[in-house]
């Protein structure tokens, strides 16, 4: 028996999220029964991160165990000759028995972005919350830092979450404005807003909450010096609403 560290990305467009659901296909349902279809046994499929339906991933990491002799770059191609055009394997090997990628992960990355152009992009809409109020950078930067430090982020815990310990460093929360961004070959212009948050871990739509709230503090609806406030209430329903899942990427994990 072996253990077969994978590193994904996908477009989560189509797809009720990482882990397996009674309905609707998820990233690791398909990956695991394409994996079946490999190496001719069953395989539980370990993630890194339980990203959301309609979550994006660069860097998405898995495990699981095999008793198939296979290397890893015959495990690779076969996956991604297997897979959707939209679940891709960018890298395959073997690691040792203790390796669990969601125990062993040191930092976890997202980055968030939002749209201001006045009307859709046929290409942005589906990987950005267009928001087409303005914002005020410098409140939701001031905000953002209020939550940098290990706190009790229940403000910003998802309902269903059987989480019993909400406690997470915040390691940096930085907010930049784009002028432009690259798509394919293209340099695609407007005004853009990157979030991104890297942390020990997230709570069930923490990074999205955190969205959700910013925004609402860049629109003026919720002054600066409340997050505060709203992070020490523990009341999620203090906090700003849940922004859109098709904004956010998971960008890295780090051991």
């Amino acid at each position: 028996m072996k253990k077969i560290k994978l590193l994904i990305e996908y477009d989560g467009t189509a797809y009720q999220g990482w882990q397996i659901q009674k309905r609707g296909l998820t990233i690791q349902g398909i990956l695991e029964e394409r994996i079946v279809k490999i190496t001719g046994s069953q395989s539980r499929v370990i993630g890194a991160s339980r990203t959301d339906a309609g979550v994006q991933a660069f860097g998405q990491v898995a495990a699981f165990r095999t008793e198939s002799r296979l290397d890893p770059e015959t495990i690779k191609k076969a996956l991604n000759a297997l897979l959707p055009e939209d679940i891709r394997v960018r890298d395959v090997s073997e690691v040792d028995e203790s390796f669990n990628p969601r125990h062993n992960a040191q930092r976890k990355s997202y980055f968030y972005i939002i749209s201001k152009q006045r009307e859709s992009s046929a290409f942005f809409y589906r990987y950005a919350w267009m928001v087409k109020q303005p914002l005020e950078l410098k409140s939701m930067m001031e905000a953002a830092q209020i939550l940098v430090g290990k706190h009790d982020f229940s403000s910003f815990m998802g309902t269903g979450s059987s989480t019993k310990k909400p406690i997470r460093e915040i390691f940096s929360l930085c907010i930049e404005r784009l002028e432009e961004m690259d798509f394919m070959t293209m340099r695609m212009k407007g005004e853009f807003i990157k979030i991104r948050i890297e942390a020990s871990g997230f709570l069930r739509h923490m990074a999205r909450n955190i969205v959700g709230t910013l925004v609402e503090i860049g629109r003026g609806r919720i002054p600066a010096y409340r997050m505060d406030e709203i992070l020490r209430s523990r009341d999620r329903r203090l906090a700003g609403p849940t922004a859109p899942a098709r904004g956010l990427f998971l960008e890295r994990i780090i051991y």
